[in-house]
């Protein structure tokens, strides 16, 4: 269903995309001169980049020539370099089909590719470019080796300004009659962070529970604290530890809130409390970054997280 909802509402054209003004008219000169460099587009998930280089292929392409002449491998398909050398070789050095000027050979997560698999690549890239073009997609550019970086034209994508989400937010509710409110829309909007993929996931799973959007099925969707939530932890832990601990536990054990979860908020209330003094905010800072790590690395949630309380409530 998920699936559904987002092809539903994936843009057919460059202007149904929505804060990637400065994008679309750069690519919109490569349309109308039907000339094309490879492209290297990189920004957080969710920004666009993958319907950026679809609606580009649909207004490039007659609309029965898209299959022919688009190829799309993503994050699912093996990014060894046996596939650039077979299934992506093989399509670039055939001819496009039905007179058009090239052929579009789309790399979501590019930042995946092995660097056997991204040399591999470079000479791909570079032998066959009279008859096809290269789109690499990634979130992380860095990881994408400097040769195949200076053989793109680079667009760096930015998350979607909150106000242009909950106005196209606010639009898909209306056309699939789905009540909200609009602290449930806040929520939505902080969850989703500027991206519209996750934004609509949450719509779809809020419209599967026959609930509408409010605040408490968007929290029960994503499994996230409500607003405040962890400030009443801070002050609770501040008066008396112990109580502090039984509602961190509470909240990690019996609410399932992911420990990187709590480490964020957490974050987010540091960087926007202006009763904590810049020195602290540092030395919080790296704690919180010390047991994001330790996080990452399979240490207990409950005992890296305590100790960061305990150094903000000393």
């Amino acid at each position: 269903m998920e699936a559904m909802w987002i092809e539903k509402y994936r843009p057919k054209i460059l202007d149904d995309i929505i804060g990637q003004d400065e994008i679309k008219e750069r690519l919109k000169g490569f349309i109308r001169t039907k000339s094309l460099p490879h492209l290297l587009f990189a920004g957080p998930p969710g920004t666009g980049k993958t319907s950026a280089v679809l609606a580009l292929a649909a207004e490039i392409f007659e609309s029965e020539n898209i299959r022919n002449n688009l190829l799309e491998l993503n994050a699912s398909d093996e990014r060894g370099i046996d596939t650039i050398r077979q299934t992506v070789k093989d399509f670039a050095m055939t001819l496009p089909a039905g007179g058009a000027p090239f052929k579009i050979i789309v790399l979501d997560e590019a930042d995946a590719l092995t660097s056997q698999a991204q040399q591999a690549l470079r000479r791909t890239m570079e032998k066959f470019v009279d008859t096809s073009r290269f789109v690499l997609l990634c979130n992380y550019p860095g990881k994408i080796i400097e040769p195949i970086q200076s053989r793109c034209a680079f667009f760096k994508f930015s998350p979607i300004d909150p106000a242009l989400s909950r106005k196209r937010i606010i639009e898909i509710t209306k056309i699939e009659k789905l009540k909200f409110d609009e602290k449930g829309m806040d929520l939505v909007l902080e969850k989703s962070n500027g991206d519209m993929r996750k934004a609509l996931n949450i719509l779809q799973a809020c419209y599967a529970m026959g609930k509408g959007v409010t605040e408490d099925t968007v929290l029960e969707t994503v499994g996230g604290l409500a607003s405040g939530e962890i400030k009443d932890l801070i002050e609770k832990t501040a008066k008396d530890f112990s109580t502090g601990l039984k509602l961190l536990q509470d909240l990690i054990y019996v609410r399932g809130i992911v420990g990187s979860d709590l480490i964020r908020e957490i974050y987010t209330f540091i960087q926007e409390n202006k009763q904590i003094q810049n020195s602290k905010k540092i030395l919080l800072m790296e704690h919180l970054a010390e047991a994001d790590f330790r996080l990452a690395e399979g240490a207990s949630p409950d005992i890296q997280l305590a100790f960061v309380l305990a150094v903000l409530t000393e």
